[in-house]
């Protein structure tokens, strides 16, 4: 994936998603810009700003969610704006785990500038064992 400006932003976000079954940290890292925002809603998630750090952070991302894939389960697009859900399938801990969610993307010149995370981190801490419901293991 290069910086193809010809692309639908739609079509940089389905890429994006389909990106991660790879493994490939400097494949995913392809579809963002250089400023890039990577923002989480999640008390779990870790935000981060700039392509080289996204990158960066992608190596133990992806070691920690092994066989990782985002289904893409609807996209729809408003100009720049891109909304779509997920399921998020990976083993963490050789415990296999499933997260919906949703990412909104803004994407321009056929990168990715800012990708705000919505998942809920109960979900995962339940399926790993770790939490009830009620904040007790």
């Amino acid at each position: 994936m290069k910086n193809d400006t010809r692309m639908e932003p739609i079509e940089v976000a389905k890429s994006y998603l389909s990106s991660f079954s790879k493994g490939d940290a400097d494949f995913i890292a392809q579809h963002v810009d250089d400023d890039f925002e990577n923002i989480h809603t999640s008390a779990l998630g870790e935000p981060c700003t700039g392509r080289t750090t996204y990158r960066n952070n992608l190596n133990g991302f992806l070691e920690k969610f092994q066989g990782i894939s985002y289904e893409l389960e609807e996209a729809v697009a408003d100009g720049e704006r891109v909304f779509t859900s997920y399921m998020m399938r990976a083993d963490v801990d050789n415990t296999p785990i499933e997260i919906k969610g949703v990412f909104l993307f803004h994407i321009s010149e056929g990168l990715i500038k800012r990708r705000v995370d919505y998942f809920d981190s109960l979900t995962f801490l339940k399926q790993m064992g770790m939490s009830d419901g009620f904040g007790e293991k």
